[in-house]
């Protein structure tokens, strides 16, 4: 089991690091309803990454793994894929990003985030989550890792469990402020948000990069076993 949570914890650590889903949560937390909306959007976060792994899990089921447990050929095509994949998004991120970090502008959809109601809430956190396009393929390439670590179920069911709260530690983190700091949570949740927003672009294409070439690798030394 060991070595699976060793296989997980970088993907984990890259959906932690979610710049835009972080200042989602921030404003969550900055309307009317804070103390609501906010654990709504962090359930959904976790609702999302649970259900999509889960998923993998069942995809993957027994056939995870070769006889002599190592990843079945389809868990290197699938992690070659996907790495391709984030690796093209990182350059489309990168040419887009602005000159000037200030320049920066955060999705219009998010000005609304004051709006929206509780039920809204925890479906933008599990959208976010599962339906990210840096999230969903690190997600999806986790549950093929703990699928192929020929594990019992049981087992299995423990390193989701991991990944998934290693990766919520980016949106928990805010709500743990905002819960523990009183007031002093509003200046420091403002630094955050405005940080996140003016370095997103940046941030995301790295770790595209990074993430997706670490998919690569994993795929090709899967394949050529």
């Amino acid at each position: 089991m060991g070595h699976a949570v060793g296989d997980v914890l970088g993907l984990a650590a890259g959906v932690a690091v979610s710049p835009l889903p972080i200042v989602a949560i921030i404003l969550a937390l900055a309307t009317p309803r804070g103390r609501l909306n906010g654990p709504l959007f962090a359930l959904g976060w976790v609702l999302g990454l649970a259900a999509l792994g889960a998923i993998m899990l069942a995809v993957g089921g027994s056939g995870g793994a070769s006889a002599h447990k190592q990843p079945a050929a389809w868990v290197g095509a699938l992690k070659l894929a996907l790495g391709l994949l984030l690796v093209l998004f990182g350059a489309r991120q990168w040419r887009r990003r602005p000159a000037d970090p200030s320049q920066e502008q955060l999705p219009k959809w998010m000005a609304a985030i004051d709006r929206l109601p509780p039920l809204k809430i925890l479906g933008l956190g599990l959208l976010l989550s599962a339906a990210n396009v840096k999230n969903a393929p690190l997600t999806i390439a986790a549950g093929a890792s703990i699928s192929s670590a020929g594990i019992p179920v049981p087992q299995q069911i423990g390193v989701l469990a991991v990944f998934v709260a290693i990766a919520s530690l980016g949106v928990l983190a805010p709500l743990g402020v905002y819960l523990f700091m009183g007031e002093r949570a509003k200046s420091v949740l403002g630094n955050w948000r405005d940080w996140a927003a003016s370095h997103n672009v940046v941030v995301m294409a790295v770790l595209f990069f990074v993430l997706g070439l670490k998919l690569l690798g994993d795929g090709i030394s899967i394949l050529a076993d």
